[in-house]
């Protein structure tokens, strides 16, 4: 950043996010309500799905190929050959892009943790958010709860409110303890604000009281990543947004693999009839737990998956939730990833999670084709288990 001139000084006001499931949700429907209120938003988050510069949006529009090659080329120019990472880059390159072109407010994701984050270099954000920690990277974050949140609170600073969702009871003491000590203003689910939900959207009390729809997103899950959303602009200065403009904003929030239904494409194609095909890049046993809360909420027909895994996650535990509600699974390779489980070992993982119906598969073409051919009532279909397999599956169906 120094050699750079520091572009992490001269953003647009920053709120940053970190925790282990739904920062991108919560950064997207920031997003969508900010940009409902007609203010022009910068926002960086990771991994991409099919194109890289999904990772960085100018003031509302993603960044285009020949200005991120510039700016590739001036930080390779600028670093001289010295150690540099990967995400450290990219990190780079948005902090430049979001210097230089103006926007009223900067969402920033944490990529891995908090406190050794790339994007921690900015010293003093409009607001913190703290989405729900689970286990996850747990080779370099740790392998407790605490451990993981106590990396997590990394990005609190003096001063600056920290908006907290739902927690574990020890990841929720750790964070606690952080703000106290950092003397950040702490506002936390359950305690500074709360919600209700009802079937037709939630209320919302903290400094304000809403009553607003569910997000377009679907599932459960997505009503706590909005209200999370919504705490943080109930509780940051210098931002002010009305009810409707939430309204608004809640009723177009997109963010692609998140249980999004594919219906078009050489996928679709394979499917009979009043089948249905779904798409989630959930990774953690976290998200094994949101996806089987999803399929016990539509019960109206059985629900197969397709299913790969990097071998630096957990299949089984992903599995554990998920499995009582599975008929049928296809395990598939994830091609072009090193860190890949094989198709078999994928396989050997769902069978040892207590699923009967279980085979390998070549690719997920092959897997969506065999569950296709059903004699029974159309099927339901989820892709599922990693990030970079639902990339490969949005960039291949088109």
């Amino acid at each position: 950043m120094a050699a750079l001139g520091h572009p992490e000084r001269c953003l647009p006001p920053v709120i940053h996010v970190a925790g282990t499931n739904g920062k991108g949700s919560t950064v997207a429907t920031l997003r969508a309500i900010l940009e409902a209120a007609g203010l022009k938003v910068h926002v960086y988050t990771s991994p991409h799905l099919v194109r890289f510069s999904e990772r960085i949006r100018l003031a509302g529009s993603l960044i285009d190929e020949p200005q991120l090659a510039a700016l590739l080329e001036e930080i390779e120019q600028r670093n001289a050959g010295a150690p540099i990472t990967f995400f450290e880059v990219t990190t780079a390159a948005a902090f430049l892009a979001f210097a230089r072109t103006p926007a009223d407010v900067t969402l920033l994701e944490t990529g891995m943790g908090g406190r050794l984050d790339a994007t921690n270099v900015v010293d003093r954000p409009l607001a913190s958010v703290i989405t729900p920690i689970s286990f996850d990277h747990m080779q370099f974050l740790g392998t407790t709860l605490a451990e993981i949140a106590g990396e997590k609170a990394g990005i609190l600073k003096p001063g600056v409110p920290v908006v907290i969702g739902a927690q574990p009871q020890a990841a929720f003491d750790v964070l606690t303890r952080r703000a106290g000590e950092v003397r950040a203003k702490l506002f936390r689910r359950g305690a500074e604000w709360e919600i209700e939900t009802a079937a037709d959207g939630f209320a919302y009390r903290g400094r304000r009281r809403y009553g607003l729809p569910r997000p377009s997103l679907p599932g459960r899950h997505q009503v706590d990543n909005a209200a999370l959303a919504v705490a943080t602009l109930d509780h940051v200065e210098g931002l002010t947004i009305t009810e409707e403009q939430m309204r608004a904003g809640l009723r177009r929030v997109e963010w692609p693999a998140r249980l999004q239904r594919l219906t078009k494409g050489p996928l679709v194609s394979l499917l009979p009839g009043g089948a249905e095909l779904y798409l989630d890049g959930g990774h953690n046993e976290a998200a094994g737990e949101i996806l089987a809360d999803w399929a016990q909420s539509q019960r109206d027909r059985s629900l197969d998956l397709v299913f790969g895994m990097l071998s630096t996650k957990s299949p089984e535990a992903f599995l554990a939730h998920i499995a009582p509600h599975v008929r049928r699974l296809r395990a598939v390779p994830i091609p072009g990833e090193a860190a890949a489980l094989p198709a078999d070992a994928v396989a050997d993982a769902a069978r040892r999670a207590g699923l009967k119906d279980v085979a390998a598969t070549g690719s997920v073409h092959d897997a969506v084709a065999q569950l296709a051919r059903n004699s029974g009532p159309p099927p339901r279909i989820l892709i599922c288990g990693s990030l970079y397999l639902a990339g490969q599956v949005l960039a291949e169906n088109g």
